[in-house]
Formats: C-alpha cells, structure tokens, sequence
C-alpha cells in the first residue's frame, strides 16, 4: 500500500477516533499490571505529567495530527491512573497466619466457593496483634454448624478464626487472588468453625443503605421461600447468600448467571421499564401532556430510578459499570444526542477506567463491553443495510434473536477463558430466559419495591416468583441435556489481548481495511488450540501435586487444597472430578509427594533425576535430586515445574508476580533458593 493509499485510510479515520480512547487507556493500565517490578512514586508522577505534555502538544496539532500525540498520551495516562489508584488502595495486609479472637462490624454477607456463608467485617481487633499491623478489612466463611446464626449488618461481633494472608495463584500465571484482596481492601481471609458472638447491635445510623438492602433481601425472602426467594433477592439487592451452590452451578452451566449479576441487563431493563412508564404518563396529561418534554423528563426519572437502585444493591463493581452506560444513554437522550453509539460505549467505558482502572482485568468489564460493542457495531450496521423491513410483528423476536446471538458469540471466548467452559445450550436457554426477565421479572419487583412501604408487596412477588421459577426450570433443562457443557483448556495471557485488538479493529476501524484484524483473532484462537498445561503443578506449601499423564491430570492426595485442585483440572480442561484424578496417580511418578510429619519421616533419600515434595521443612544432609521441602515451599508460592532430559526449570507464583505493592516480601531468597534446584 504506498503513501496516498495510506493517507485516505487514515483520514477516513477522522471523526471515528474517539471510540479508541478506553482503548489507549487500557493498554497503559495493561502495561501497569504486567510490570515485574512496582513502578516509583515518581515514575508515575512523570507518566501523568509526560500525558498532560503530550496532550497540550496534541491540541495546538491540526486533526490529522493531533492522534499521534494523544494516542501515547493516553496509555501514559492510564499507566498513572492504575498505579495511583494501587497507591491508594494501600492498607496492612496480615504477615502470618493467625488463630484466635477476631472482632470487628460486619459490613457485608455473602457466600463462598464452598457454599459457606461468609461474612466481612471492618474496625477488625485482633488479639496479641500491633494494631499497626492489623488488616482494616477480613473475610470469615462459617463453617461448622449446618445453619449458621448470621448477625446483621452493622452488628459488632467476635469469633474465634483462622486467618491467614490473601494468597497468590494456585498455579503460575493463573488469577491473582492477592491482588484482587488489595484493591478491594482486604487484608485477611479465613475461616470459623465456631459460633459468632454478638457483642453490639447496629449503630441506629451505621451503614443504612446496607441494612436497608438487607432488609429488603429479608423480606423477598420470607415471600418468596426457596430458591427462588434467594434469586429475586439476589435481583432487586445483590444479596446472593440466599442462592445455594447447586442453584448456581446450574445457571452458569446454562449460560444463565448473567442473569444474577446485577449488570447491565438489569439496570437497562429497570431504565426502560421506568423510562417507557413515565413517558407514556406524561404524554396522556390531559392539558399538560402536549406541551411536556415528555421524553427528556423520563429519561431524568429513569436516571434517579437506575440512581436508586445503584444504591440499593450495594453498588459493587458491576452495578456501578451498569449505572454509568445507563446514565450515559439516558444523558444523551437528554441532550437530544444518539443514545446508543459507539462513542456512548466509548465514553462508558473512559469513565470506569479512570474511576477503577483495576476492572479492566475482571471477567464484567470484559464481558460487558465486549457485547455492548458488538451489539451497538452489528445494529448500527443492521441500519446501514438495504434490506427489506420485516414485518412489525416480527421485529421484537428478530431483536432478541439478534442480540441475544452477537451478546453470546462476543462474550464466548472471554468466558471460555476466564471460566474454562463453554455452555452449548446458552443462546436457548437466554432465548428462553431474557425476554421473560424483562417482560415479567423486572417490572414485577419494580413494583413489588414500590408497594413495600404499603405491606402490599405479595402480589408482584409471587408474579416475579413464577417467571423465576421458569428461568430456574429453563436452566435445570439445559444443565441436563447430553453435552450441556464442554471444558476449555485456559489460555496462554497474549490470546485474550490479541482476541480484543482484532475484534476491536473490525468494530471500529472504518473502511474494507477493517477486516485486516481477523489476522490476530486468527492467531489468537491457533495459540489457544496449541496450548500445552504445565506438566507438574505444586500448591503452595506442598499441599498437593497434580501430574500431567496420558489420562489427564493426576493428584497426590483425595483431600486437602480442594481449591487448588478444582482450579487445576478446569484451567486444564478437564471435566474430571477430584476422586478420577486422584486414581489416576501414579506410584512410580515423576514426583514423590510425602506429606506430615509421617511422610517427612519415610523421605530416606532420593535419586538424581528424582523430583521430591516435602510439606515438612527438610534440615538433613544434601540430596542429589529436586528437593522441594516446607520452608521453600511456602516462600515460593505455587509451583509449575517443566522437564527435560538434562533439567527441570521451576516457575514460581511468587516469582511470576513480580515485586507489586500485593506481593509478599522474600522474593529474592526465593528466587536465590529456587535456582540453586533447577538443573
């Protein structure tokens, strides 16, 4: 292509740009988190002032000019914004592990992996600890008794807990748990096996919205018993304690646990039902109603509404990325501007990354506005064609086909990646689900919140209740046909960042050259069908070992580090349970896994090329093989080791994180220590 070409490709980019500035924005928050070394204070203080530099300059540039200079500008910027925004998140984290009293507020309630109920608590005290070195904020999960007694939001409470620091992967390179524990300020996780102990009740004015939320989750509840109960809590206040894991295994295995999420589904329903309502009791005012800007003053009502409801479903990080497309939509509508466009989704998503530029590595940003860009870019191009209009008839079930597809097909692989399934049956049962949630569902609890003050709420519930109970139905069919759900194997990091740049460039691009970027979406599904797993996985502490054989992953150990475990055989691929990999062990292994105080007395030497796993610190003489003993292991964190014929190279979690204000301190005795094994 020679230079003319070039310049008429560009400049039919002129007045298209602004769609990639969330885009510049997250490559320099990408490049923040892939950063092996935490940048200095002033490293980012530079980067902000280099962007600010960089964007002056680009404003006294003509427009044919000036991206040149905001395109570095931006990534410098969102470079600063992600670094400043993990300064600010600083608070203590817990050092070492820790059994004993635990008081503190709780401030929130939900459920964990293992169906356990789980409580956060803040204004933590801990016993014997340097208030100092005491986390602001812990996460309990009650074990124990069957029901447990839960307090109330606000109570102050005391239990007796094992507490220990947020961990790192279970595998290298894998989700960070630790760093996601410190931008949501968590300094501890842990569990009880005991009773909690009310010591105070809620302050009269101390977290009113919450307890409001709660309160209302309470009385959905005593309507609705069931699982239904917990789903229409889970809807109208975000509060998921109610739904058991069995319930939501279903709807994710059906493609269905959108539906849950208070996201943007939800906040754009509750817009519309409101916006719709309001408009049309606007336009039928006898007198008033012709003169009225009916629409712009039910866009406003639909803002306070989506407002409301924000707070009343605790806010979290999903509702707030809904609340923020939804008031940029209806904003527009204000300002007589097109609602649904490219530059809204852009504008929406400019706003969540420099308020949290961490949400760019979650599943919710990715998955959100990967099918709000494909919907806006499909339907914008849907009007641009020439084709005959269907019937009127058939308009709303082509809509919800249409979208319910594009959602599904560009939210795929993001899903694939991060929660290694694909559900064959989604774009039924979504087909079968959604139009029922915005029809029935949303419009019931809209209404059943609005009669709650009147105690005439157990109509609309028990309507809500019914179409749960279909969308529940819907997901126990799907979950159970054959084939229901296929496991993906996880992918290397650069496919899910070479998948958006290609999708990116055919959604924004303008012009025939837009579909130069199926060469990277090409590249990127070839890497993921040609990843290979790490032969040998050790949890961190050497709690279990999982080996690569013909069958599948093996583990060493039937309990213990289920975690771990489940995390490894999905991230395979897998659709094996723990028991099935447990048989496929084998005793004459690359790997000899000797755990406990027994285990560590049976260990009487090993052979060079042998690799050993001691959960017990090993003090005797030096041995010829790999051994890997307690002390190295907790340090290093989890464990992939790789085997060739002359040595066996050892990736270390703690390594593999790099030197971040998350990481735990001794990276350098564990490196030290990990090299002197690799041979």
């Amino acid at each position: 292509m020679g230079g003319g070409a070039l310049a008429r490709v560009w400049l039919g980019q002129l007045g298209h740009l602004f769609p990639w500035v969330p885009v510049a924005l997250a490559c320099g928050i990408g490049i923040y988190f892939a950063l092996e070394v935490e940048p200095p204070v002033a490293a980012l203080a530079a980067c902000a002032a280099g962007a600010l530099a960089l964007g002056a300059g680009a404003l006294r540039l003509g427009p044919g000019r000036a991206p040149l200079l905001w395109a570095p500008a931006l990534v410098a910027m969102g470079l600063a914004l992600a670094g400043g925004r993990a300064h600010l998140k600083a608070a203590p984290v817990l050092e070492f592990r820790y059994y004993g009293a635990v008081e503190g507020r709780v401030v929130g309630i939900d459920r964990s992996a293992s169906d356990a109920v789980r409580l956060t608590l803040d204004r933590v005290v801990l016993e014997r600890t340097d208030p100092a070195r005491r986390p602001g904020r812990v996460r309990v999960s009650l074990h124990g008794a069957e029901t447990p007694r839960v307090p109330p939001v606000g109570a102050r409470v005391i239990l007796t807990a094992w507490l220990s620091p947020p961990q790192g992967p279970v595998e290298p390179g894998g989700f960070d748990f630790r760093r996601h524990a410190w931008f949501q300020g968590l300094g501890a996780v842990g569990y009880t096996r005991t009773p909690v102990l009310l010591l105070a009740p809620p302050a009269p004015r101390a977290l009113m919205v919450t307890r409001a939320r709660m309160a209302l989750s309470e009385r959905v509840r005593a309507a609705l018993p069931d699982e239904a109960g917990g789903f229409a809590a889970a809807v109208l206040s975000g509060d998921r304690s109610g739904i058991g894991f069995p319930t939501l295994e279903a709807l994710r295995d059906a493609n269905l646990a959108h539906l849950l999420a208070i996201s943007g589904l939800h906040m754009g329903l509750l817009a519309g039902v409101v916006f719709a309502t309001l408009r049309l009791a606007l336009v039928m005012l006898p007198r008033a109603g012709p003169h009225l800007p009916a629409k712009k003053l039910a866009a406003g009502g639909a803002l306070a509404a989506a407002a409301g409801y924000l707070a009343l479903s605790g806010g979290n990080v999903a509702t707030e990325r809904a609340f923020v497309m939804s008031a940029v939509v209806l904003v527009a509508v204000m300002l007589d501007r097109r609602a649904l466009s490219l530059r809204a989704v852009a504008l929406a998503a400019t706003i969540i990354l420099v308020w949290q530029p961490e949400s760019l590595l979650g599943p919710g940003f990715q998955m959100s506005f990967a099918a709000t860009t494909a919907l806006v870019a499909v339907f914008g191009a849907l009007r641009e064609l020439e084709a005959p209009p269907l019937p009127r008839w058939t308009r709303p079930v082509a809509a919800v086909v249409i979208s319910s597809a594009v959602a599904g097909a560009a939210t795929a692989p993001v899903a694939a990646a991060h929660f290694n399934q694909i559900a064959h049956y989604g774009l039924i049962a979504n087909l079968a689900s959604v139009p029922l949630m915005g029809t029935v569902v949303i419009p019931a609890g809209l209404v059943a919140v609005l009669a709650m003050p009147f105690e005439l709420e157990g109509a609309p519930l028990a309507v809500m209740g019914l179409g749960l109970d279909w969308i529940l139905s819907v997901a126990s069919w799907a979950t159970g046909l054959p084939g229901a759900v296929r496991p993906v194997p996880a992918p290397p990091h650069v496919v899910l960042p070479l998948l958006a740049a290609g999708a990116l460039v055919v959604a924004l691009w303008q012009g025939r050259t837009r579909w130069a970027g199926l060469a990277p979406v090409a590249a990127a599904l070839a890497l993921w069908g040609g990843a290979e797993r790490p032969p040998i996985l050790i949890a961190q502490g050497g709690a279990l070992v999982g080996v690569m054989t013909e069958e599948g992953r093996a583990l060493s150990k039937r309990r213990g580090a289920g975690f771990a475990a489940r995390v490894w055989l999905e991230n395979d691929g897998d659709g094996a349970g723990r028991a099935a990999a447990v048989a496929r062990w084998p005793e004459d292994g690359p790997v000899r896994h000797l755990w406990g105080k027994r285990g560590a007395a049976r260990f009487e030497g090993c052979a060079p090329g042998e690799i050993v796993v001691l959960t017990e610190p090993y003090a005797g003489p030096p041995q010829p093989c790999v051994l890997l003993d307690g002390a190295r292991l907790r340090a290093a964190g989890s464990l992939a080791l790789y085997r060739s014929d002359a040595a066996v190279r050892i990736k270390s979690a703690t390594l593999d994180a790099g030197r971040r204000l998350w990481s735990p301190t001794g990276a350098r005795e564990v490196s030290a220590s990990l090299a002197a094994l690799s041979r």
